[in-house]
């Protein structure tokens, strides 16, 4: 059989707080070798026990402000008076090599890594929760957050759903293993869409036209 190499991809997977997008990822992750989580850069300094290129890439403010001036940023924001982004160099490393990297970010975010110099690579996943109700449940259920954070994460969700039909794929998480089989469904068909082998389908091509020549010679 053929080996056809490919780029990587850019997954970029968003929901509300509590719609499942953690959990989603950490199975994905611990799935499949091929997707690494995107590792960020950010501007506050390290807590306990987190590595330089582990956790995070620690950048000192100006640093940060240079590289994203300068593109090296795919996405970036000012979270709590830091500055958090996923570097370009990386990611764009991982992705020549067929590798896929995995984001966990907002539609903002998104949006920037859509239509930065690699959004090309990109497939984007919204993931809905089966309901209101269902998702304050779920935060609730968590027992991390007091009823102030939980209103305003639930207040913050009302707009992160309005950007649901920005995104290429949106499912329902109402059974996480459904969602789950779904959104690998999704990435392997992805993998093999044309624009993502181009090149090597282009050479393969090439060979097997050589081997009509040879024939008809």
């Amino acid at each position: 059989m053929a080996n056809i190499t490919r780029n990587g991809l850019l997954i970029i997977l968003s929901s509300p707080s509590g719609a499942g997008k953690t959990t989603l990822s950490r199975r994905l992750l611990e799935a499949d070798p091929n997707v690494a989580f995107s590792i960020s850069a950010t501007t506050r300094p390290p807590r306990p026990g987190e590595e330089e290129g582990v956790h995070y890439y620690f950048k000192e403010p100006q640093e940060f402000a240079r590289m994203a001036a300068e593109g090296e940023m795919l996405e970036h924001a000012e979270v709590f008076g830091h500055h958090y982004g996923s570097p370009r160099l990386p990611v764009e490393a991982a992705v020549n090599e067929g590798r896929d990297i995995l984001f966990d970010v907002d539609w903002q975010g998104g949006q920037q890594i859509k239509n930065s110099a690699l959004g090309n690579q990109s497939v984007s996943i919204f993931i809905l929760p089966p309901s209101i109700a269902a998702l304050a449940a779920r935060l609730k259920a968590r027992g991390q957050d007091t009823a102030e954070v939980i209103g305003f994460r639930m207040k913050k969700s009302r707009d992160e759903i309005s950007h649901w039909d920005s995104y290429d794929y949106v499912l329902v998480n109402e059974d996480l293993a459904t969602c789950e089989s779904e959104l690998k469904a999704i990435i392997r068909a992805e993998r093999l869409r044309r624009e993502h082998s181009k090149a090597a389908l282009n050479t393969f091509v090439q060979g097997l036209n050589a081997e009509f020549e040879r024939g008809l010679a």
